[in-house]
């Protein structure tokens, strides 16, 4: 498998999810990225898994550092992020699939698709063919 193929068209937030809307991007995002808060700017940047603890969240956790984005923003303007619960993800998922923080910038794809030296940050998991849970976790664990 690889990374969800997102139609940003689709991605949409479900009953119940808890969302940001006073966040700014520190770069261009799309919707259906997954997104990381940058300590040292406060501004959302796309996640990825390459071993760099900051880009999978890690950090305060009095503050979201990590979730979704709802919607594409160029650096500086307003982004809105889920932090949990239900979304549509804009593309095909499998339930029951965990899924994470890909190797490519914003990317989201299964578990089973990471390799050695990749850092473990959990999304969530599917709950149906288009919808993925978020439920994040950010282990601090790489890849063996």
């Amino acid at each position: 498998m690889a990374d969800i193929t997102v139609t940003a068209a689709n991605v949409a937030k479900g009953s119940g999810a808890v969302i940001n809307h006073d966040f700014v991007a520190g770069e261009t995002i799309t919707a259906g990225m997954a997104v990381y808060r940058k300590e040292s700017d406060g501004r959302w940047w796309k996640a990825q898994c390459d071993n760099t603890a900051e880009e999978v969240g890690n950090g305060s956790a009095s503050v979201p550092r990590f979730g979704v984005s709802l919607h594409g923003a160029l650096a500086g303007q307003p982004l809105s992020v889920q932090t949990s619960g239900p979304y549509t993800a804009g593309g095909t998922v499998v339930a029951g699939t965990p899924y994470v923080v890909s190797a490519t910038a914003g990317g989201i794809c299964p578990h089973a698709d990471l390799v050695s030296t990749n850092k473990v940050t959990f999304v969530g998991y599917g709950i149906s063919t288009t919808q993925i849970q978020i439920a994040p976790i950010v282990t601090g664990l790489t890849v063996a």
